[in-house]
C-alpha cells in the first residue's frame, strides 16, 4: 500500500466522484474551506491499494507545533462527516492496513467520524486500542423518487403537517446569498439563547461555544467557496424568517444545520414544510441519500425524522490517542456541568438544530 499526503486534489476529486456514498464534507473543496476558515493544515491521505483501487481519508491537522502535540481530525468538530471515500468496495483488510498506517503517525490524537452508512466496515476492522464513541443518525434513501416517498414512506402525520404549513401561509426560500446567511445567523443566535436556557447554562458560555463552532464567517465561506453546493432554506411567516436549514448537496444531500424560533415555527409546522422542500430538491438533483444528521437519544427528534421515512443508523466516532484525552475531556465536562447545574436536554422535544 502506497500513501501520498496531502492527497493530490485532482485524484481526490476523481475518487470522490466515483464513490456513490460520498458527501460534500468529504471533498477536497470542503477541506479547502476548513483550512481557510480555521487555519488548519490539509493532512489528507491518499491510499493506493493496488490494481487501480484507491481511497482518500480527509484529515485536517490542528495548528499546534510540534507535530507530536497536534491532532488530526476527519473532520474537525462542527464540520460534518469525514471518513474514507474510495473508487472501489473497501474490504476489512484494506481498512486494517489503513488503521495500521494511522497508528504509526506521531500525532497526539486522531479522530474519524465516518459516514454512518459505512459503519459496519469500520466496526469490523477496529483495533483493540481504538476508542469508539457511539453515535446515532438518520438517513433517508431517495432511490424511489419524491412521489413514492410522499405516498409510501412519509407518515400520515408528516403529510398532514406539511399541508398545515402550506395552509398557514409558510413560504420557503432557497438561496445561498449574503442575506440568507445573515438571516440564518440571526436565527442561530436566537436558538443559542433557547438552548442555553433549556440546559441551565450561562448565556455567555452558550454563545461562546456556539460562535466558536459556527461564526458567521464560517457560514459565509461555505456559501461562496468554489466546489461547494450550499443551499440555505429559509421558512418565513408574513415575510419574517422563523426557521432555516443549511443543506450540502452533491451525489448525496446532507442537512448540516437547523435553527428556528420555536414559538413561531412550531405551531405552523414550518420545519416540516422546509424539510419536504429540501427532500424534493435532493430527489430532483439525483441524490442517492438524504442525511438528516445526528439524532442521539432524542425521542422527539427521531420521531420527526422517521416521519419522512428516514432510517436510524447506529455508528461511532473512532479515536486513536497516545494519551487518555477522551477520558479526561469527559471528566472535565462532567465537573463543569455539575458546577453550573447543566441540564441534559437530549430527550426533550427540540428541533433538529445545529446538532450535526
Amino acid at each position: 500500500m502506497r500513501v501520498i499526503s496531502p492527497a493530490p486534489h485532482d485524484a481526490w476529486e476523481a475518487i470522490h466522484t466515483a464513490d456513490p456514498n460520498a458527501l460534500v464534507s468529504q471533498s477536497a473543496a470542503w477541506m479547502n474551506c476548513i483550512c481557510y476558515t480555521t487555519g488548519a493544515t490539509d493532512a489528507s491521505r491518499l491510499y493506493n491499494l493496488g490494481d487501480g483501487r484507491m481511497a482518500v481519508l480527509p484529515l485536517a491537522q490542528t495548528r499546534v507545533a510540534p507535530m507530536f502535540l497536534s491532532s488530526l481530525r476527519s473532520p474537525p468538530s462542527g464540520w460534518g462527516i469525514g471518513g474514507l471515500i474510495a473508487n472501489c468496495n473497501l474490504q476489512v483488510e484494506d481498512l486494517c492496513h489503513i488503521l495500521d498506517d494511522l497508528a504509526r503517525l506521531p500525532h497526539l490524537s486522531i479522530s474519524i467520524r465516518p459516514n454512518p452508512l459505512t459503519d459496519q466496515l469500520w466496526a469490523s476492522a477496529m483495533h483493540a486500542h481504538v476508542i469508539a464513541l457511539p453515535r446515532r443518525a438518520h438517513v433517508l434513501d431517495l432511490v424511489e423518487g419524491f412521489d413514492a416517498l410522499w405516498l409510501k414512506r412519509y407518515k400520515h402525520a408528516t403529510r398532514t403537517a406539511v399541508r398545515k404549513a402550506e395552509k398557514s401561509g409558510v413560504t420557503i426560500e432557497c438561496n445561498s446569498d449574503e442575506k440568507s446567511v445573515i438571516d440564518f445567523h440571526k436565527l442561530y443566535l436566537r436558538s443559542l439563547d433557547r438552548w442555553g436556557a433549556q440546559q441551565h447554562e450561562p448565556r455567555a458560555l452558550t454563545h461562546w461555544r456556539g460562535l466558536r463552532r459556527d461564526p458567521i464567517q464560517k457560514l459565509q465561506n461555505i456559501s461562496i467557496m468554489s466546489g461547494i453546493n450550499c443551499r440555505i432554506y429559509t421558512a418565513r411567516v408574513n415575510g419574517e424568517p422563523v426557521a432555516a436549514s443549511l443543506l450540502l448537496i452533491g451525489q448525496n444531500a446532507h442537512m448540516t444545520r437547523d435553527v428556528m424560533i420555536k414559538e413561531l415555527a412550531g405551531p405552523v409546522r414550518a420545519n416540516d414544510l422546509l424539510y419536504n422542500r429540501a427532500i424534493k430538491d435532493a430527489c430532483e438533483a439525483g441524490c442517492h441519500y438524504f442525511h438528516m444528521g445526528e439524532t442521539g437519544s432524542s425521542i422527539s427528534l427521531a420521531r420527526f425524522k422517521t416521519g419522512f421515512g428516514a432510517e436510524a443508523y447506529e455508528y461511532a466516532e473512532y479515536r486513536l490517542e497516545r494519551l487518555p484525552l477522551t477520558q479526561v475531556d469527559a471528566l472535565l465536562r462532567k465537573i463543569v456541568k455539575r458546577i453550573i447545574g447543566f441540564k441534559d436536554t437530549t430527550n426533550d422535544a427540540r428541533a433538529n438544530e445545529g446538532q450535526h
